[in-house]
């Protein structure tokens, strides 16, 4: 297979989602996909069979979760514009609005649907401020209670996103507490409460059965369907980025640069600094991994090799799901890696391949 794409391993997948499952059944929990992390619908065959549905960031993010996973389907929007309101409607199964302003302007024109707000806690689990939903003057929600109290006839639910990266039980246990000390009189006034993504309640080490036990008190206490919206905790260490070595250079120390770009297929590597991975990542051969655009800020990072790097050296780039392929851009007019699905036989399929005609019809 021609390098550079992304390899999504069903196998890895599958284990995660088993996970979904069965947190789902001992929670009561609903878990419905965020597209905003992973929108790669090739392997949504088998993600439905394990999750509720699909939540949305957009007009277009809601219409391919509707058309491409089923389910419910719940839209969300920081703004919807008057011309796109019609069409989240029509798409959507719950919607979901971020601010009472954009409640009091477009509740009307949503067929009846169900609808949600979001709610700003104030309390977070991120270490980015770039990230953070509770930064200082942040737009992501509704903060004041009383506020919302008012708008309580026309909400039949809400929505607080307010975890990033949050492999802490002990940290979402104390913020969920004081969460329900500020909202707690509200969730008892709706009919559901989704409570987010951002934890990684698929790691192998994390405390699920406490969890879900957390979950499913808090349900009880409020008499509400509680739903999550993972990205990441679904689809973690389930694809890679596959690339050749193209060129060895030396300035201080070895260098290797291959036919991908963190700037293009990678870009949450840049955005948040973060060092790629590999593995096994050990051997006597160390090499600082390059990308091949024109940034020269361009690095994978470094890593240890068993055997010496050569022009045709494959490197497998671990983690490329989450917040990867749904960043992947033409910068540079780079080749878009293909997308790859190894099935659960074994055997591996290319599902997408891009051309120089994408390239030209992603411009004007």
């Amino acid at each position: 297979m021609q390098t550079p794409y992304y390899l999504i391993d069903k196998a890895r997948l599958l284990a995660n989602l088993q996970r979904v499952e069965a947190l789902r059944r001992e929670s009561g929990a609903k878990v419905v996909l965020a597209l905003k992390c992973f929108a790669t619908w090739a392997v949504f065959d088998l993600m439905r069979e394990y999750m509720d549905g699909v939540t949305s960031s957009s007009l277009y993010e809601v219409r391919l979760g509707k058309e491409k996973f089923g389910g419910e389907t719940h839209a969300y929007s920081v703004a919807y514009a008057d011309h796109e309101i019609d069409e989240v409607a029509f798409h959507a199964d719950k919607i979901i609005f971020n601010s009472l302003g954009q409640l009091e302007r477009y509740g009307g024109r949503t067929g009846g649907k169900p609808l949600g707000l979001r709610l700003n806690p104030g309390v977070s689990s991120s270490s980015f401020d770039l990230a953070d939903p509770v930064r200082p003057f942040s737009r992501l929600g509704e903060s004041e209670p009383a506020r919302v109290a008012a708008a309580l006839p026309r909400i039949d639910g809400f929505m607080i996103h307010n975890n990033c990266e949050n492999r802490s039980f002990d940290r979402f246990d104390a913020m969920l507490t004081q969460i329900e000390e500020r909202f707690g009189a509200l969730f008892e006034q709706v009919d559901w409460v989704s409570l987010g993504g951002g934890v990684h309640f698929t790691a192998p080490d994390y405390p699920l059965p406490a969890f879900c036990t957390r979950l499913r008190e808090f349900a009880a206490r409020h008499h509400v369907q509680v739903y999550l919206e993972p990205g990441e905790a679904v689809v973690s260490e389930s694809a890679s980025l596959e690339v050749s070595v193209l060129d060895m250079l030396h300035n201080g120390k070895p260098l290797a640069i291959v036919d991908a770009s963190t700037e293009a297929h990678m870009l949450d590597l840049l955005i948040y600094r973060e060092r790629a991975r590999i593995e096994p990542d050990a051997g006597r051969y160390r090499y600082l991994v390059c990308g091949r655009s024109c940034l020269a800020g361009d690095i994978f990072g470094e890593f240890d090799f068993p055997e010496p790097l050569r022009p045709g050296s494959r490197i497998s780039i671990c983690n490329a799901a989450g917040y990867t392929m749904v960043k992947k851009n033409w910068f540079n007019g780079l080749t878009m890696p293909a997308i790859v699905v190894r099935e659960l036989d074994g055997s591996e399929r290319l599902v997408r391949q891009f051309t120089f005609q994408d390239y030209v019809n992603s411009l004007s």
